[in-house]
């Protein structure tokens, strides 16, 4: 590839087929058609100005976009996390900034894709994502929805599975709404620099604890800029949350969205 003609920012999707909560998700169908291809139209309509690429683990993935009209990357299924899977990804495109799209978020937004590319500029961040207020207690206490922590200049401080930060006198603040309770939504912008340097690190113990790949990050003194956005991306983690996404795909199909 011809570097000086490299692209300026570009969506990566890390397209996993192995999942342990959910076999095979990305292959199961919702009307007939693979989640992974609802995510790739969704996000082809939401932000047609960037390149969209598919980082796969396997040529089954790959073949079902390849043949829907999607550029993929095959890449190592051993690989530790989506990250990595996107820095090796780049080793091919070589963009200047990409936007980590979860294949499992067929319902993400433009305004949540663009926030991403604007606050991967924010001078003293090495990485962006998004967040969302929580605002019911089963939520907060579910392990699948992970909460994360800003500090008050709106980088991260830290990301888990537990309920985070914990209100230990009073439950009730959780139904009160009276926390910055922050449920972090999956999708990253990085620069190419970062991507590079984060992949060359060993995986982190906190990232082995919790499988939160952004634990990596913070564990090696990066900084994550976290911005907040009022659009909920359903993502899907389990059989069930499949039947929950499956009606508002279906709508937006039908409003041409």
């Amino acid at each position: 590839m011809d570097r000086s003609l490299k692209p300026q920012t570009v969506i990566v999707v890390p397209a996993r087929l192995a999942s342990a909560r959910f076999p095979r998700k990305l292959l199961a169908e919702v009307s007939g058609k693979p989640l992974v291809l609802w995510t790739a139209m969704r996000i082809a309509r939401e932000a047609p100005e960037f390149p969209l690429w598919f980082a796969v683990d396997s040529e089954e993935i790959g073949d079902v976009l390849s043949n829907a009209g999607f550029s993929t990357i095959l890449t190592n299924p051993d690989l530790p996390s989506g990250t990595d899977r996107i820095a090796i990804a780049n080793e091919t495109i070589g963009a200047e900034r990409l936007i980590n799209v979860q294949a499992d978020e067929p319902l993400v937004t433009r305004s949540q894709i663009l926030a991403l590319t604007k606050a991967i500029e924010q001078p003293g961040s090495d990485m962006s994502t998004l967040a969302t207020p929580i605002v019911n207690s089963q939520d907060f206490q579910d392990p699948n929805v992970v909460k994360v922590v800003r500090n008050a200049d709106g980088f991260a401080m830290y990301f888990s599975r537990a309920s985070i930060p914990y209100p230990r006198d009073d439950l009730d603040m959780v139904k009160k709404n009276a926390l910055p309770l922050l449920r972090h939504l999956g999708i990253y912008g990085y620069t190419s620099k970062f991507l590079s340097a984060f992949s060359a690190l060993p995986q982190g113990n906190l990232e082995k604890v919790e499988k939160l790949e952004q634990l990596r990050a913070l564990e090696s003194g990066r900084r994550i800029a976290v911005v907040l956005t009022k659009d909920l991306s359903l993502g899907v983690d389990t059989p069930n949350d499949l039947v929950r996404v499956a009606p508002f795909l279906l709508a937006a199909e039908i409003k041409g969205e």
